[in-house]
């Protein structure tokens, strides 16, 4: 399926496959709602509906996506956090609502880690280190080097406080010994729309967002946070091979179940999940969205989040950050 009939099938909410009820009684018993907490036509969306199809064929039910977008993915979150623990109901969602959230919130009203519990890594994506021409540099260690020469001068953009563009950029400040002046926006099309009219002088964006602008010419790409190249970003250095060798920063979907749901019902969900991930087709179907494919245990899932968690929690802790 192309990209543009995804972003079409969005308002439609389902991806049904007539004709696959099961007639044992057995786990799936009616279709799946897979919640993705942000509004249809997104990355998340996307990724959930390449995810879906196929899931679907495995399991013999519909697998119906329901967008339940705001406050930042908290909504559609919590609604799965809150639902009945039967397999039916699961959590496509980004590292936003399961990480920085619960760091940053004052009250949250779910705990990912007591109310959700780990399917499988789907997908990752870096952040792309991107300027305005008008900057004049070309590489990362030219900006490095025109941000020193213009301390406290340049500012950059993200998306908010806590976001992954944010901390991304707060880990790189702080690993180079640079200052900048943070502005959140409200989403990626603000902050491009301020470099383009030369408000703000850096940011880190995800490729999706970014290199349309890159190849055209509006705007420069200096880097990614990977760790080591993407075949689809061959031309552009990582962070690390850039002079800050282990830096990465990466943007990431997963797939989850309320908690409670019977181990049996998860580990058929993961062991489905990771081979379609690992498929030729699914990987195809990510290239456009610069996205690579995943696809871990359950088991490993949780061990990112506790990575994360311990790494970004000391970061915002550090930042003394709080939701805006």
């Amino acid at each position: 399926m192309k990209r543009r009939d995804l972003i079409a099938s969005a308002a439609l909410g389902a991806l049904a496959v007539p004709g696959l009820a099961r007639a044992d009684g057995a786990w799936p018993r009616r279709p799946i709602r897979l919640v993705v907490p942000f509004p249809g036509g997104s990355s998340p969306d996307l990724v959930a509906r390449y995810l879906a199809e196929p899931l679907a064929h495995a399991l013999g039910q519909p697998v119906v996506i329901d967008n339940k977008p705001g406050a930042g993915g908290n909504i559609g979150t919590g609604a799965v956090a809150k639902a009945a623990p039967d397999g039916h109901t699961l959590l496509f969602t980004i590292q936003g609502p399961l990480i920085t959230a619960p760091l940053l919130a004052r009250a949250l009203p779910y705990d990912p880690r007591r109310e959700l519990r780990s399917i499988s890594l789907v997908a990752s994506s870096p952040n792309v280190l991107v300027v305005p021409p008008s900057l004049g540099v070309d590489t990362l260690p030219a900006f490095v080097a025109l941000a020193r020469r213009r301390a406290g001068a340049l500012n950059y953009g993200s998306v908010g406080n806590g976001s992954a563009a944010h901390l991304a950029m707060e880990s790189f400040i702080a690993r180079a010994g640079l200052s900048l002046v943070h502005v959140p926006y409200a989403g990626f099309p603000q902050v491009v729309n301020a470099m383009l009219a030369g408000q703000i002088h850096a940011g880190f964006m995800v490729p999706a967002i970014a290199m349309p602008q890159v190849r055209a010419g509006k705007l420069k790409a200096l880097a990614v946070t990977s760790a080591g190249r993407m075949a689809a970003l061959s031309e552009l250095p990582t962070v690390a091979e850039s002079g800050y060798p282990g830096f990465e920063a990466t943007s990431w979907q997963a797939l989850l179940a309320p908690a409670g749901t019977p181990t049996a019902i998860v580990q058929r969900l993961a062991a489905e999940t990771i081979r379609i991930v690992k498929s030729e087709a699914f990987r195809r179907e990510l290239l456009p969205l610069f996205f690579s494919a995943a696809g871990t245990s359950p088991d490993g899932l949780d061990s990112l989040m506790r990575d994360e968690r311990q790494r970004w929690g000391a970061l915002i802790q550090q930042l003394k950050l709080e939701r805006e």
